[in-house]
């Protein structure tokens, strides 16, 4: 903590929460031979500076080592990760700008800020990130690598298919347990492709993103990739019916009923898992009843070698939510994951992945 720090708030506080002790002095007498900071700069994995006000951007940059907390970044070898928190007019300050840009150079990573109201009163960029924010940020800079150079493609959110130039068809998927998937993958050293439908998603940091729009858009985009594919992980809420045909105009309104025809949309993750030489693939089961039922029903039609299912009847896990849990389900296995934030069960989704991914392959080098 630094002296800023302690008029908010007393170390007292944080070392109650965290069960640790709380370090505030440069020269501490009764850390290991008074040279605390030099092992704490030894021992972190990670440093996170949050808030990261413009004073101590500013003593970062000058590489200044008057307290314990620049000493500490100045000593060690473990990446730095800023979270940066202040006035809007004092983010946007050249000097500041300056700062930033100088830290960003020197390697340090940043993650936000965020806009919105600040307790000054001011309205705009400056706020610091949620925690949450912060924890996915600190957690992308170490690699598990169970994925190293693995190409893997992941669907993700709703698609479309329209009636007419301004109404379709669609679902509530948000897309977030796709994206988190993507990320997720990214992070354990993937080659990692996102087939995305429409959402207001921001690209996962080394993901490369495919936009599509109707059911057909992504199997198209999936089938050219194909050939490139280790792992495929359908987790797109893809429409299972479009109009048979598309009103060129608008249809207007008329009579109290109408019919609507409908056909059939192809079944992206089957026919994947049905190509000349599939990928690993892994499906979805979001289902309202019979849940883990459905979810062997559709790994053994579909031809998968892995599906996760879940139940969007529960609200709290459903679409849009923040949280998810699964029950993954193999040929000769299954197991539950329990219920987490969805970056953390996307996490451990692609842990699981590996391992299943692993076994396949020895399983089919054992048949060869």
């Amino acid at each position: 903590m630094t002296r800023g720090a302690l008029e908010f708030i007393t170390p007292l506080t944080l070392q109650a929460l965290s069960g640790h002790g709380v370090h505030t002095e440069l020269l501490d007498a009764d850390a290991e031979r008074g040279m605390g900071h030099i092992e704490l700069a030894r021992w972190a994995d990670l440093v996170v500076v949050a808030p990261a006000t413009a004073e101590t951007l500013a003593r970062l940059a000058a590489g200044r080592a008057d307290d314990l907390l620049t000493t500490v970044i100045l000593a060690t070898a473990a990446p730095v990760l800023l979270a940066p928190a202040m006035n809007q007019q004092m983010w946007s300050n050249p000097a500041t700008e300056n700062n930033v840009q100088t830290l960003a150079a020197r390697g340090m990573q940043i993650v936000g800020p965020a806009e919105g109201s600040q307790a000054c009163g001011d309205v705009g960029p400056g706020r610091m990130e949620e925690a949450a924010d912060i924890a996915a940020a600190a957690s992308a800079l170490f690699k598990s690598r169970l994925l190293e150079g693995l190409r893997v493609i992941v669907t993700a959110g709703p698609t479309r298919e329209s009636l007419d130039p301004v109404r379709y068809l669609s679902n509530h998927s948000s897309g977030k347990m796709g994206y988190a998937l993507a990320r997720a993958a990214a992070e354990a050293g993937a080659i990692t492709t996102l087939i995305s439908g429409p959402v207001t998603l921001e690209t996962p940091p080394g993901v490369t993103r495919i936009d599509a729009i109707s059911a057909s858009d992504m199997l198209d985009a999936c089938q050219e990739l194909l050939p490139d594919c280790d792992i495929f992980i359908a987790c797109a809420a893809v429409v299972d019916y479009r109009p048979a045909s598309v009103a060129e105009q608008k249809i207007k309104k008329g009579p109290e009923k109408m019919t609507l025809e409908l056909v059939r949309n192809p079944d992206i993750v089957a026919t994947v898992a049905a190509s000349s030489n599939p990928p690993f693939t892994v499906g979805f089961a979001a289902e309202t009843t019979n849940v883990l039922d459905y979810a062997k029903t559709k790994l053994a039609s579909k031809g998968l070698d892995l599906i996760l299912a879940n139940d969007v009847s529960d609200t709290t896990i459903g679409f849009n939510s923040e949280q998810n849990e699964v029950t993954a389900v193999w040929h000769d296995g299954d197991i539950g994951l329990p219920r987490a934030g969805k970056q953390q069960l996307a996490r451990d989704i692609v842990a699981l992945v590996a391992g299943r991914f692993r076994a396949h392959n020895r399983h089919l080098n054992m048949d060869a």
